[in-house]
């Protein structure tokens, strides 16, 4: 009876490859892999035709979804193909790991216990503590800096990951990772110590089932600890007593970027696209990969020829040479890379890395196996609407008057509602509401949220309704209501349309903060916008908002009275999106309410003045306020005898969003300029800040255009026409009507 212990990176080509000759040339009767055991049963499909890597072991607590925990699988991992050897061999495959019943039984209790609550102590749990002298550095990182190299990854690659013979590599990996453990304080952490010892306890398992060549793949660092097996009782005393919940497990499709360290997998790593390469090209000198990034150049219009592919090969083989390196490793492809094919420039490596060096290649899953009701459907839907799951971004323009587009939309919004951003919408151009951009990247950890929300319901319909209306109901705030409804109306969900609704005129008619009701009318108004093309009655919508108007209409002049700056200005620019919202909405009632509470705001004695300056534009650019009375209402706004500071808010909330009316209207820009012309040296110091404020916010020719005013000086000044010097003379004016009739053909 023979154990071997075979200790890997994982996710390392070079070890894979290592791990299936070592199993060919042994032949064992059982494989023991580093894994949760309760994935055991799973394992019948890993052999399946459609099971396509890279794909991951999805386990999460069957009462606690949240608690999950994902391990990917690539075709260079050296754990898939011991599960594929075994497979195709017929001998049992196990994993050996310890269980995540226990595992997330022992999270529990100590989140239980950091909140402070009353958990009872596990027996035999708590492993004494050694004192270990602290090292600076980590114990592999010392061995691969006296091997010549920086870090550890960088010597473990090039020691074993591009090693193509394997002859006694795993009996040195085991002695250098024996004296790494020795000086290192880890192998004393009480969760290593759980794992080791469960993983003992399979292995004693499987020689008590009289198999006699067993094949045991672990990681490296545990490799010396299965090797010198201690007494079972102290594994068993170590165990005993472990707290344990219930656990499910699946399989899910899975990404190269989800299997790198940016997704924040601990085990991930930097290159999944290159080692990919490394596990089919093991012998490739660098000339395949330079191929690879050509073919990515030209396809991204970039020309590159055979000469630039040549001499890169041949600078990154100088470089290895140069570092003592066996052959050019991935340093040095890239150092070549930019300085041959992107001329110093590594702009071009952004692109390099996500498409080749990480890559974007996804895994798939056979559809046989069983999965929640929820995802079922929505892999349906992808299916009917064409709107695979990729990996990589894909963008979709969708016209809505196509009936496939509109599904897709119809789809997408309800992901959203459930929290699933597998999709990002941004603004199209123009004004029009028939068309939306999508940008889709699918991301393998959406599996989980999947699962959570299949409570809600099994269709994503179902569960999408479900959900948003217990959110609103949960809320109780008449602005995410309102949010809710806005988002809901696009997915079509009537019942949950219908509810919320329902909630919304409660809350509002229950509301007396005319502020939170003002920002409630802008996402009301634009639900309207979908009325048309997506065939949705928003009448009932219609109804409450225009009600809201009316109250809002009735208790905004109180509240635009005695409010500080910083109030003020709030409410200026609720003030701004509920105007446009009232014009939007087109309801003559609801707009003559609106004018009427724009007179008596700009009129108010007490009103803010930032507030009844852009209540007067409005007027004016309703046409309601004109000619000598718009000018009259300036000139009382801007005399001497106001303030300096309260003239230069009113001028900023009669400005407010657009400086063109100065530009086009001389009387106002003489009573303007006037005004500034008259501020002494102190009032002008004083109200800067305010005009700066107020100019600020004009597009840059407006300014530019006001600057060239400003310099014609009096030239620029235009005087307001006057009916005396300019009387109208009807005896020529006669003159010129048979010439004009003669123009028009009626001579």
């Amino acid at each position: 009876m023979s154990i071997h212990v075979l200790g890997i990176r994982h996710h390392g080509p070079g070890s894979a490859r290592s791990v299936k000759a070592f199993l060919e040339k042994l032949k064992p009767d059982i494989v023991l892999v580093e894994g949760p055991p309760e994935a055991d049963a799973i394992l019948q499909w890993a052999n399946h035709a459609e099971l396509k890597p890279p794909v991951a072991i999805l386990a999460y607590q069957a009462d606690d979804i949240k608690k999950s925990v994902f391990y990917p699988f690539a075709e260079f991992s050296p754990e898939w193909q011991a599960i594929q050897y075994a497979k195709q061999h017929n001998i049992p495959v196990r994993f050996m790991d310890l269980p995540l019943s226990h595992h997330f039984a022992i999270e529990n209790e100590a989140a239980a216990k950091e909140a402070g609550a009353d958990v009872a102590p596990v027996e035999n749990a708590v492993v004494e503590e050694v004192e270990v002298t602290e090292r600076k550095m980590h114990p592999m990182d010392e061995m691969a800096v006296a091997a010549g190299f920086g870090h550890s990854d960088k010597w473990w690659e090039h020691m074993f990951e591009h090693r193509l013979d394997n002859e006694g590599v795993f009996t040195a990996i085991g002695e250098a990772m024996q004296a790494c453990r020795e000086v290192s304080p880890s192998q004393h952490d009480r969760e290593e110590l759980l794992r080791e010892a469960y993983m003992r306890k399979v292995i004693r398992q499987a020689e008590r089932e009289m198999y006699t060549e067993i094949a045991v793949i672990c990681g490296a660092w545990h490799a010396p600890a299965l090797m010198d097996m201690p007494p079972q009782k102290g594994d068993n005393e170590l165990l005993k007593g472990l707290p344990k919940v219930k656990v499910e497990c699946t399989w899910a499709p899975w990404s190269y970027d989800r299997l790198s360290y940016k997704s924040g997998y601990g085990a991930g790593i930097q290159s999944p696209g290159w080692y990919e390469h490394v596990w089919h090209h093991p012998n490739d000198d660098g000339s395949r990969w330079m191929a690879n990034v050509a073919r990515l150049f030209r396809e991204n219009s970039m020309d590159t020829s055979v000469a630039h592919i040549i001499e890169a090969v041949r600078l990154a083989e100088s470089l290895a040479a140069l570092r003592g390196l066996p052959k050019a490793g991935l340093e040095e492809l890239n150092e070549a890379t930019i300085s041959v094919l992107c001329t110093g420039e590594s702009v071009m490596m952004q692109l390099i890395a996500s498409k080749l060096i990480v890559g974007v290649k996804m895994g798939q899953v056979p559809s046989e196996i069983p999965k929640p009701p929820l995802q079922v459907d929505i892999e349906k839907f992808q299916k009917k609407l064409r709107l695979p799951a990729s990996a990589d971004w894909k963008d979709y323009l969708l016209d809505l008057r196509k009936e496939n587009d509109l599904e897709r939309s119809v789809f997408l919004h309800r992901l959203l509602l459930l929290q699933l951003e597998w999709g990002r919408r941004s603004e199209v151009g123009g004004r029009g509401t028939f068309k939306e951009q999508w940008r889709l990247q699918w991301d393998p950890s959406f599996t989980i949220e999947v699962i959570e929300k299949g409570v809600w319901g099994n269709t994503v319909a179902e569960a999408a309704s479900n959900f948003v209306v217990d959110q609103a109901v949960h809320s109780g705030s008449l602005k995410t209501v309102s949010q809710l409804l806005s988002d809901t109306i696009p997915a079509e969900l009537p019942a949950a349309v219908e509810k919320l609704i329902q909630l919304l005129n409660n809350l509002s008619a229950a509301s007396s903060d005319v502020m939170q009701l003002m920002e409630v009318i802008p996402p009301l108004v634009n639900v309207s916008r979908y009325g048309n093309v997506r065939n949705t009655d928003s009448a009932m919508v219609t109804g409450i908002a225009t009600g809201m108007i009316t109250r809002i209409c009735i208790s905004l002049p109180n509240a635009c009275n005695a409010v500080a700056d910083d109030a003020a200005q709030q409410l200026l620019e609720l003030l701004y999106r509920m105007n446009d919202a009232v014009n939007l909405l087109q309801h003559p009632d609801s707009t003559a309410e609106w004018q009427e509470m724009l007179h008596t705001v700009a009129n108010g004695g007490q009103t803010a003045p930032v507030i009844a300056g852009y209540s007067t534009r409005l007027l004016a650019d309703y046409q309601l306020l004109t000619g000598e009375g718009l000018v009259k209402a300036f000139n009382f706004s801007m005399s001497q005898a106001t303030e300096p500071a309260i003239a230069a808010a009113w001028l900023e909330g009669f400005l407010k969003g657009s400086g063109t009316l100065l530009l086009l209207d001389p009387q106002l820009w003489n009573v303007v300029n006037g005004w500034v012309a008259t501020l002494d040296e102190s009032s002008f110091t004083q109200v800067l800040p305010l005009l700066r404020r107020t100019f600020a916010h004009f597009t840059h020719s407006e300014r530019r255009k006001l600057g060239e005013k400003v310099k014609q000086g009096d030239s620029g000044m235009v005087s307001a026409p006057s009916i005396q010097e300019h009387a109208f003379d009807s005896h020529r004016a006669a003159q010129s009507l048979p010439v004009v009739m003669n123009l028009l053909g009626y001579a």
